[in-house]
């Protein structure tokens, strides 16, 4: 069951969410969101910081496909090498 309110921006560009949308959701203080607009749409999306639980099996996923994939840990301390080369290279001065 979605809930309808509406609201309005004020000067300051900030919006409220409105209280039987924030409570249907439960929506808290602090919440982080996503943003996007395109021609008169604007998307709100909650970040939800996954737990240590969900963090951890994301990991295992992560080890998993890079084993399939062949990949080894020297070419993850390559790939960072590089990156952090081109980083230098390009916003330190010579």
């Amino acid at each position: 069951m979605s809930s309808l309110a509406t609201t309005k921006m004020s000067s300051k560009g900030q919006i409220v969410i409105p209280e039987i949308i924030r409570k249907r959701l439960g929506l808290k203080a602090g919440v982080q969101f996503v943003v996007v607009g395109s021609e008169d749409v604007v998307i709100l999306k909650a970040i939800k910081h996954p737990s240590m639980n969900e963090f951890d099996n994301l990991i295992k996923k992560a080890r998993l496909q890079a084993k399939q994939a062949g990949l080894k840990r020297k070419d993850v301390d390559d790939a960072i090498k590089q990156v952090r080369k081109e980083i230098e290279d390009h916003f330190l001065p010579s």
